[in-house]
């Protein structure tokens, strides 16, 4: 199985030393470059391309939402963890709307950080449950009296795992938990995000939220 690669962002060299430390064990991850300013991580990446970019938001030069920003449109294959001790709302939406693909808290877990490795790189997103719980409240206050579609066009199986993906569990989680297989999880979803007419998983539960379907 190829390995992850990965260019780790961050103005602290401890920490980078501490995250490089567990990659290193693992026999799937590659580091293959670290970077202390958002210009050096441009400068590298014109030397190699990983499959992932772990960034802190607060840097010297420019912040971590403008670097993920410019990811998506200059390398828009590579994906984007944030790891950051900004976790309130206003860091996390600007973050998101910049392409990344999942955010933890910097005092996070090394197991967490692994585990978010991982499930990014599947295509998934990924947030703990704090942050989690941060982003669908404010999508919930953001929802309040906006017109949304009818959810008639939703079979019960697919309110069922549009319940369940508002819950954060991963296509893995939702196949196990109703005994289908990950395909077909990812078939419901696809439908689900065509019929309701949106673009992603994001928009998919703030759906959820102003029609009632799940509840935080």
């Amino acid at each position: 199985m190829d390995k992850i690669s990965i260019v780790l962002l961050d103005d602290h060299q401890m920490f980078r030393d501490g995250v490089k430390a567990v990659l290193g064990d693992e026999n799937n991850i590659e580091l293959i470059g670290e970077t202390g300013s958002g210009k050096e991580l441009f400068d590298l990446l014109a030397k190699v391309k990983p499959d992932l970019v772990i960034t802190d938001i607060s840097l010297p030069d420019i912040s971590g939402i403008e670097v993920a920003s410019r990811l998506t449109k200059l390398y828009p294959t590579i994906k984007i963890l944030m790891l950051s001790m900004h976790t309130n709302e206003e860091f996390i939406v600007k973050a998101l709307k910049a392409g990344a693909h999942g955010y933890l808290p910097k005092d996070t877990s090394m197991d967490e950080l692994l585990e978010a490795i991982h499930t990014i790189h599947k295509g998934e997103h990924y947030f703990n449950k704090d942050i989690s719980n941060i982003i669908l409240k404010g999508l919930a206050n953001q929802s309040k009296n906006i017109e949304t579609p009818s959810t008639d066009a939703l079979t019960r199986r697919e309110k069922e795992i549009v319940k369940l993906v508002v819950e954060g569990l991963s296509n893995k989680e939702i196949a196990e938990k109703l005994f289908i297989s990950i395909r077909t999880v990812d078939s419901h979803k696809t439908n689900i995000l065509q019929k309701l007419n949106l673009k992603s998983t994001v928009d998919l539960v703030k759906f959820a939220i102003r029609n009632k379907i799940a509840e935080l």
